[in-house]
């Protein structure tokens, strides 16, 4: 990569290794910022999901929302650099307002701070909505105002002689970006899954995003306090403005000349001519040229962003244990940067020179549409396998639709009718699957006496039978259990008062009754049964990810060595069996189509602009990106697919589509020589310098700008 910039003498910089050493405090603030950033990216819509208990459509929308406003504030940035503060004054200020952000994310996620009653859920739900809210527009403002100016201003630090050194700087630099990012996605969702909490315990969102904020923090002090050793060119002019001021113009004088009168012009960008040199007007020609082709490009971003929001849920329904150590849901995002490590040096070093030597003409915008074409194929995989994942679901009842099961708290083999329908249920066992109903009550019949137990449609519950009838009767859970957690219940058959602890205190339950459910994660659970007497007896079970269990502690129970071998467990909703690895053939297809997609992209845009104007591209390139996560949120509110899967299938619809545009696109475009169009215009006549006096731009000082998209 490379930095271009006016020929300056730098003063006496202190140097390692051939290196200058303020180069040093660059990537390691690039490594903590990219730590921050990416740390609170990945549990960022979980938190939206389970915190601040949000819907998916809604927390997906926001988080879009969020990280199209991260690719909307680097131009802003860039043009504060530029013209008005310098690039160090910029980080430093943006990286203030960037920390601050993160601090008032972790301080939101504190349950405790509205949590009066102590039960772990915020009372005030508008406070924590309110702080998000004002942290994540502080860390768009941060990320994307700094973001096109650390990798310019670390170029900035080398000399004219040290172009091989620079070169290897922006080489460990994007080193870091993936180290940091590569290392955020792993940890922090740990920190996530602790339980924390000052009167009540919960996930630790607060060290979630605190680790961040912490990151961030020495960020900001490791880039001040190489101040003394850096290179700081003063703002001389943004190239962003006068293209923009170049097109106005000419939009303006066509408009005004739109009469037949006014001979026609071969191109639209020659009405600028009045004012501005020829040279600037064919630069602007060649990167309007350029922009045209990003048109369809906001498709592809539109799904490859996806890999936080859809995926990440998507991740919650599966089997995460691997075996040695289990996966969090939102760290399979970490398939991404890991398979990226691996797939650019192969490809560039395998794949492309295998395709040339075969005779083939693989051009950049050819690969671009394969890259597309790829992330489709990655969506297609998502909705076959979210197919595979609604198959394993529960069926839940419709609002329209009651469903019950029946227990026999009985010793012995119990005959019913439910609604005139014979059922036969073993001791101690339930009636199986849920039975559905379309009205709000049921007729049960027990050994000849006969009840009538009310139903709510929409809702699941269980009745519990005894020898002379209904007992009791209790709701059930009526969605699956969230974050992967296990939800279990006892049913007390015995005679008298039980008191059950485990993860949580589930009190004391009175006889022929049902305890509240607690929440349990996957892994070994050990429950506590205590009687009035104070005997007590260990229940152990293993749980996976998602399941809900009845366990009943039966007439026949004593306490003792073997006390826990007559409890039976009913399950009552199954857990996760796809597993989290059947993910990975989407995030390889979407990863390898990112390879040929965007790092192509960028060499092709870059390849094809004036040497003095690849920082427009860059911006356009970044728009392209916003408008990618607009488009997310646009359909996650408006298109109301009753199926996730449906949803994936449209989206990778949509992007066939538009490969099919950018093919036509690309088939019709002819490359260019930048360099020698420029030289055409090297020796300018006096008419055009006549035109150029009057105007504030200084095109040999722009610098070309590129990092990490």
């Amino acid at each position: 990569k490379e930095v271009e910039r006016p020929r300056t003498n730098h003063k006496s910089q202190v140097g390692c290794c051939g290196y200058p050493l303020s180069i040093f405090f660059i990537v390691v603030n690039e490594f903590c910022e990219r730590f921050s950033y990416y740390g609170m990216r990945a549990v960022l819509v979980l938190y939206f999901r389970y915190f601040l208990g949000w819907g998916e459509d809604f927390a997906t929308t926001i988080y879009h929302t969020f990280v199209a406003l991260c690719y909307l504030t680097p131009i802003v940035g860039a043009i504060v650099a530029d013209s008005w503060l310098g690039k160090f004054k910029t980080i430093v200020y943006l990286s203030i307002v960037y920390t601050i952000g993160q601090v008032v994310m972790a301080i939101s996620a504190i349950h405790d701070i509205t949590d009066t009653n102590h039960d772990g859920t915020p009372d005030n739900m508008t406070f924590h909505v309110s702080l998000s809210m004002v942290g994540l527009f502080l860390i768009a403002v941060g990320t994307g105002g700094i973001k096109p100016c650390v990798a310019a201003f670390g170029g900035d630090q080398f000399q004219d002689h040290q172009e091989k050194q620079r070169s290897t700087f922006f080489s460990i630099f994007y080193l870091s970006i993936n180290a940091g990012s590569l290392l955020s996605t792993l940890i922090t969702p740990i920190l996530r899954a602790q339980e924390c909490g000052i009167n009540s315990q919960r996930q630790c969102y607060p060290l979630a995003f605190g680790v961040p904020a912490a990151l961030m923090a020495v960020a900001l002090i490791v880039f001040i306090a190489g101040s003394g050793m850096y290179y700081k060119s003063d703002p001389q002019g943004n190239i962003m403005m006068n293209v923009c001021r170049c097109v106005g113009f000419a939009i303006k004088n066509r408009f005004k000349h739109r009469s037949s009168a006014y001979p026609k012009r071969e191109h639209w960008m020659d009405w600028a001519e009045e004012k501005y040199d020829k040279l600037l007007i064919a630069q602007v020609k060649m990167v309007v040229k350029v922009l045209f082709l990003y048109i369809p490009l906001p498709m592809f971003w539109a799904l490859f962003d996806q890999q936080g929001s859809r995926w990440t849920l998507q991740a919650t329904t599966m089997n995460g244990d691997f075996g040695g150590f289990v996966v969090q849901p939102d760290q399979m995002q970490t398939v991404n940067p890991i398979l990226i490590l691996v797939m650019v040096p192969i490809v560039d070093s395998l794949v492309y020179p295998l395709i040339k030597k075969c005779g083939l003409n693989f051009s950049p915008l050819k690969r671009m549409t394969v890259g597309m074409f790829m992330a489709a194929l990655a969506f297609v995989a998502a909705a076959l396998l979210q197919i595979q994942i609604d198959d394993t679901l529960p069926k839940f009842p419709s609002h329209s639709q009651a469903q019950a099961k029946f227990i026999n708290l009985d010793n012995n083999l119990m005959s019913i009718t439910v609604d005139g329908a014979p059922l036969e249920i073993p001791a101690f066992q339930a009636s199986g699957d849920y039975m559905s109903f379309n009205k709000e009550s049921a007729s049960i019949s027990v050994n000849g006496a006969s009840a009538v137990v009310a139903l709510t449609k929409g809702r699941r519950q269980t009745v519990l039978l005894g020898s002379g009838g209904v007992l009791e009767s209790g709701f059930d859970l009526n969605t699956k259990p969230e974050e992967g957690f296990n939800d279990i219940r006892f049913v007390n058959g015995l005679g008298t008062v039980l008191n059950v602890t485990g993860a949580q205190d589930l009190g004391a339950i009175a006889p022929n009754n049902f305890s509240d459910y607690a929440s349990v994660k996957q892994g070994k659970a050990i429950f506590t049964i205590v009687d009035d007497e104070g005997q007590k007896c260990n229940y152990t079970m293993t749980l996976g990810f998602g399941s809900s269990y009845t366990l009943i502690i039966p007439s026949t129970f004593t306490f003792g060595a073997n006390c826990w071998e007559t409890i039976k467990q009913i399950e009552d909703i199954k857990p996760n069996t796809i597993h989290m690895a059947w993910q990975i053939p989407q995030y390889f297809l979407m990863t390898a189509g990112e390879v040929v997609f965007s790092v192509t992209g960028l060499e092709f845009s870059y390849s094809q602009a004036p040497s003095n104007m690849k920082s427009v591209l860059q911006a356009g390139w970044l728009l392209t990106v916003a408008v990618g996560n607009i488009i997310v949120l646009i359909v996650a509110e408006a298109g109301q697919l009753p199926d996730q899967w449906a949803e994936y299938v449209l989206f990778a619809s949509l992007l066939v589509c538009v490969c099919i545009i950018f093919s036509i696109m690309a088939y019709f475009y002819k490359y260019i020589d930048p360099a020698e169009i420029e030289a055409r215009f090297a020796e300018q006549s006096p008419d055009d310098k006549e035109k150029k006096k009057g105007l504030e731009m200084d095109i040999k000082s722009e610098q070309s700008k590129q990092t990490k998209i």
